[in-house]
């Protein structure tokens, strides 16, 4: 049986996903990813924390994006 690696839980963290077990949210995985870390500065600075747990939040916000289309006009020139 495989643990769903993103929860949200009202109770942790004002119920922002999660990686399961652990206060880490997916928005701090993503700005410190976007801000130029590694995936192995990240599993240092957070020994819970795991590359399937990273990957997880990388496919969450994916999905997260697709079921929220926009697409951008482009300026006028």
């Amino acid at each position: 049986m495989t643990q769903q690696l993103i929860v949200s839980d009202p109770k942790i963290m004002m119920g922002q996903p999660v990686i399961s077990g652990t206060r880490i949210t997916v928005d701090l995985i993503l700005e410190k990813l976007s801000a130029g870390e590694s995936f192995e500065q990240l599993l240092q600075a957070h020994p819970r924390l795991t590359r399937e747990g990273i990957q997880a939040a990388l496919n969450f916000a994916r999905e997260a994006l697709r079921a929220d289309v926009v697409y951008p006009i482009a300026e006028s020139v």
